[in-house]
């Protein structure tokens, strides 16, 4: 491949001089530009790249060393070569000077062709691998600061990428670690700490360190992770408990993968851990309601058997009447209690509900702060409460225009006591046995919630006084669940 060529400048005030330098210059086959003067080879150096300049000592006007001097005072021909040619015999102090103006070399009068020639060669091709050089150079810096950039923007979307991962493991409760499985050296990430509930600055990731903070009941899952991976197994998944330092106990899966060499030797573990202690937790409380639900519908029907068993009427239409309204009783209870998520009910709210079925205008008047019932007591409270408003709608005085109800609660202690003043109606006689109602009213109240119920069956209207405890007291009424149970059982022996 042809080398690209070079421009030398002849520079020198005689004619004849410069076509015998083009003479012997021409077969180095570069490009041979010529000035007849130092101004002259001044503006040609400000217009064209020059390799090499052969310049005459003695001109008139501008002479070889002050040239020398005005070419090596611009940047750009610093270093560029620049061989002097003297007809005359130049002293040590004038070859000295010369060297300090940037002569590269002296060439004396007359020229021995191939000595000039050489020495120019040798020259061009040196200004020629300089300038490739500095074109690789370039070139190189350009690939350099081209990687550079790839290398910054390759580093800052996996720094980016890391701080997703990072966000994502922290928001999904989740922590990544690496067990070096020849050297045993661990490596946690700030998740992996986080779970545990420990610090990289004062806990020491090893074995020893990790097994103790495992629940003793799942120890074995670690010892049984290591023996799978010595026996082969590339990867694997089991849920463990962890205990804090604190003492928390906090439900985990760990998931990890194995890396192994040629021979299939196990080298090193790596895994993520994600804590799944809520979910753990809702689905025991999942488990909870479910036994829960399964059981009070259980005993909710056998509430409701005992209610259509033991109920007694004269007629189809009555017994289907007061069948219906105790078991519409029971229903409308439990729509509430299953709102509050079965937390309690507010003793307004029963009240209301068994009053919803009238259209008694100013006939009733109610007077109470909101008093918040466990869910057995609202219950209990609820079936009373429908068998006072059946009675007196049938024989009270709800059953006429005329008559008035008055229900007044307040809380004392945490007893609960409700009176029901009745008025205005229908002549009260004092009865001479008690019914289905008011003996499952009694049995409830007294023996199901441990209150009292006073009935006076005064001429001008009933007056019922009616004590609850608002705390459970006994073990067989704290038994979460086993209301309805005793509720029928207190029916079947109300009805005896």
């Amino acid at each position: 491949m042809d080398h690209e060529k070079v421009n030398i400048l002849l520079v020198d005030d005689q004619p004849a001089k410069l076509l015998a330098y083009e003479v012997i210059l021409k077969d180095l086959g570069q490009n041979l530009v010529i000035a007849s003067s130092g101004r002259e080879a001044l503006e040609v150096l400000l217009k064209t790249e020059i390799a090499v300049i052969l310049v005459d000592v003695c001109m008139p006007e501008l002479d070889g060393f002050e040239l020398a001097a005005m070419i090596r005072e611009h940047p750009r021909f610093q270093k560029t070569a620049m061989i002097f040619i003297s007809a005359i015999q130049v002293s040590d102090i004038d070859r000295l000077r010369g060297y300090e103006m940037g002569a590269v070399d002296y060439v004396p009068v007359p020229v021995v062709p191939e000595v000039l020639r050489a020495k120019v060669k040798v020259f061009a091709e040196l200004y020629r691998k300089t300038r490739e050089l500095e074109r690789l150079n370039q070139d190189l810096e350009d690939r350099v600061r081209a990687r550079t950039a790839e290398l910054e923007n390759s580093t800052a979307k996996l720094r980016e990428s890391e701080e997703r991962r990072s966000m994502a493991i922290a928001a999904g409760k989740m922590g990544s670690w690496d067990w070096d499985w020849i050297t045993g050296d661990w490596m946690w990430d700030e998740g992996q700490y986080r779970i545990f509930g420990v610090g990289p600055e004062s806990f020491e990731v090893n074995p020893a360190n990790v097994q103790a903070l495992l629940h003793p009941d799942d120890v074995d899952q670690l010892r049984k992770a290591i023996a799978e991976f010595n026996k082969g197994t590339r990867s694997y998944e089991t849920e463990f408990r962890i205990v804090r330092p604190d003492g928390d106990v906090r439900w985990c899966v760990g998931t990890a993968a194995a890396t192994v060499d040629e021979s299939g030797r196990v080298m090193r573990v790596s895994g993520v851990t994600v804590d799944i202690t809520e979910r753990k937790r809702a689905e025991e409380r999942q488990t909870l309601l479910a036994r829960e639900v399964d059981h009070r519908a259980k005993n909710a029907l056998a509430l409701a058997q005992s209610i259509v068993r033991l109920t007694r009427a004269d007629e189809v239409k009555a017994y289907v009447s007061a069948v219906e309204g105790r078991i519409n009783a029971l229903a409308r209870v439990h729509t509430i209690l299953s709102l509050s998520s079965w937390q309690g009910a507010e003793l307004s709210k029963l009240i209301d509900e068994e009053l919803a079925p009238y259209s008694l205008g100013g006939q009733i008047k109610l007077a109470g702060s909101e008093v918040q019932l466990l869910p057995a007591t609202a219950q209990t409270l609820a079936l009373a409460l429908h068998e006072l408003f059946t009675n007196s709608a049938k024989y009270g005085a709800l059953s006429t225009r005329t008559g008035r109800l008055a229900i007044g609660w307040q809380v004392e202690d945490e007893l609960l006591t409700l009176t029901w003043e009745e008025s205005g109606g229908p002549l009260v006689m004092t009865p001479k046995s008690r019914g289905f109602g008011t003996r499952s009213l009694l049995a409830s109240v007294e023996s199901q919630l441990g209150g009292q119920a006073r009935f006076d069956w005064r001429a001008e209207g009933l007056l019922c006084r009616l004590e609850v405890p608002l705390v459970r007291k006994t073990a067989a009424t704290t038994a979460p669940g086993n209301f309805e149970a005793a509720s029928s059982a207190e029916l079947q022996r109300a009805s005896g």
